[in-house]
């Protein structure tokens, strides 16, 4: 983008850019921008001091924003890796549940699972389109990506996955995958295998790592081994975890008895595939997942249960919260997750044997 076109969408038609202003008032273009939109965080005299430095120079902020009183577009940005997924196609459904409720817009920015449109993004669509408030999906942020969104310093809240020095609101996923490894050890299986998320789409969040650690940490205090060829990756896809199966079903030796996945999806995959191989679920294979997709009650399929609607609702509440001037309303939360037992689990076959 060349300087010209930079400072035209920065600053209207009128040729006078943020920085211009930033520089003849004496503060940051963070500042100016908060203070043009009606944003908190700004002292009500350099509000002042700044707007009539503004009105001096003649600097005209974006058509989004110059047409409304207080300054705010009333539009907040979600961004996500993806749509089509459930997690995130859930988790925009309830910012914009919350969103619709207070009148506000959501303004929706799709990396489509690839890094390719990263950086225009953050250089320049998400700051320009001049957002009140930005959720973020279940993927961590660059350095330089955080350094883009302090420029503009607008509330933001993560949701679905830890990101450093954000507040973020998600389940423990130690602690779920830790309880559907358990659900398998209590029933009587040691011969668990694992079909994990794979990092390798540029998302770069930890929650495929958290739940792989879970995994070896609750085998290794149960004495059991994690045996390397049955551990398996998926990309949280349905299709991935057919693939999987049909890696792990295809080797020599022995199966395993149940197989822990990190996400429904995956564990659907497993389910579609072990039937077509003839492996009976439950009876030679039980299968855990973790979500409650909307799906896995009619499959039968146990799983530990969260809600990225509530999570994503509750997120966008406090990002609107604190655009109305509630001090500390962005924070970081812990959401529920549940052990549901439905159909897919049971003690291995030699146990059920022995107990009959």
């Amino acid at each position: 983008m060349s300087r010209t076109t930079g400072r035209a969408q920065r600053g209207g038609h009128t040729g006078v850019s943020i920085e211009d202003v930033a520089a003849a008032a004496g503060v940051s273009t963070a500042t100016v921008s908060r203070a043009v939109r009606g944003l908190p965080r700004v002292s009500p005299a350099t509000r002042e001091k700044i707007l009539e430095v503004a009105a001096a120079l003649g600097y005209v902020a974006s058509s989004s924003a110059s047409g409304l009183a207080t300054g705010r577009t009333r539009t907040v940005g979600v961004l996500a890796p993806f749509v089509s997924r459930w997690f995130f196609s859930k988790a925009i459904e309830g910012a914009d549940r919350e969103l619709h409720s207070r009148n506000y817009n959501l303004s929706l920015f799709n990396l489509g699972g690839h890094g390719s449109n990263r950086e225009r993004l953050f250089s320049s669509t998400m700051v320009y389109k001049q957002i009140d408030a930005l959720l973020v999906l279940c993927m961590a942020l660059s350095e330089e990506e955080l350094e883009h969104l302090h420029k503009i310093d607008i509330p933001l809240v993560v949701v679905g996955g830890h990101v450093e020095d954000c507040p973020y609101i998600g389940i423990n996923d130690y602690d779920a995958a830790s309880t559907a490894v358990r659900h398998l050890l209590e029933l009587g299986h040691r011969d668990i295998a694992l079909l994990h998320g794979d990092d390798e789409t540029d998302l770069n969040f930890d929650v495929p790592r958290v739940r792989i650690r879970a995994f070896q940490d609750v085998m290794a205090d149960a004495g059991l081994e994690v045996r390397p060829e049955w551990d398996e990756w998926g990309d949280f896809t349905v299709a991935s975890g057919q693939q999987a199966f049909t890696r792990l079903w295809s080797q020599p030796g022995r199966k395993p008895t149940a197989i822990f996945c990190s996400s429904d999806e995956m564990a659907m995959g497993v389910i579609f595939e072990a039937g077509r191989h003839g492996v009976r679920i439950p009876q030679d294979l039980s299968v855990i997942g973790i979500d409650d997709h909307d799906f896995s009650a009619a499959l039968g399929l146990t799983t530990v249960g969260q809600r990225p609607d509530d999570q994503a609702e509750l997120g966008t509440r406090m990002l609107l919260d604190e655009l109305d001037g509630v001090a500390g309303a962005v924070r970081s939360a812990v959401a529920p997750h549940e052990l549901i037992v439905r159909e897919t689990t049971a003690p291995p076959r030699d146990l059920s044997s022995a107990r009959g």
